[in-house]
């Protein structure tokens, strides 16, 4: 990866927004890597961690809220931010997403500005591996 090159793991189920936030991530600078469930999310985390996670919440196979708390249970992935996107935009949801480790969460509809923002704001906040 280039010097400076941030690497997002976007994990949905549905093919559109991944291809909007690949888009959208890339055009920003970022390394863009998708999943299209937890499983593979999982994987993928633990062979090339990610420097952020965008994780959608309902997906089949394993829902956003297994595979996060997978991921901040283990040492080696505990330390990425993860930002849960979700159509379940009610604040109860938002509350448990981010008392289960969550780093930020956006509700579905998004705007893709907002989403890059959050993550660079993030990155931002993160000191550097």
């Amino acid at each position: 990866m280039p010097e400076g090159e941030q690497s997002i793991l976007i994990v949905d189920d549905e093919d559109d927004v991944v291809g909007l936030l690949q888009l959208v991530f890339e055009t920003n600078g970022f390394l863009a890597r998708t999943a299209g469930n937890g499983k593979a999310a999982v994987a993928s985390a633990y062979e090339n961690p990610p420097d952020v996670i965008v994780l959608d919440v309902m997906m089949p196979e394993m829902d956003g809220w297994q595979v996060l708390k997978i991921l901040k249970g283990d040492e080696r992935t505990r330390h990425i931010p993860v930002v849960m996107l979700s159509a379940r935009a009610e604040r109860r949801d938002k509350m448990i997403g981010l008392q289960e480790g969550a780093d930020a969460y956006i509700a579905k509809p998004f705007s893709p500005s907002e989403v890059v923002q959050e993550v660079k704001d993030l990155l931002n906040r993160v000191p550097p591996r």
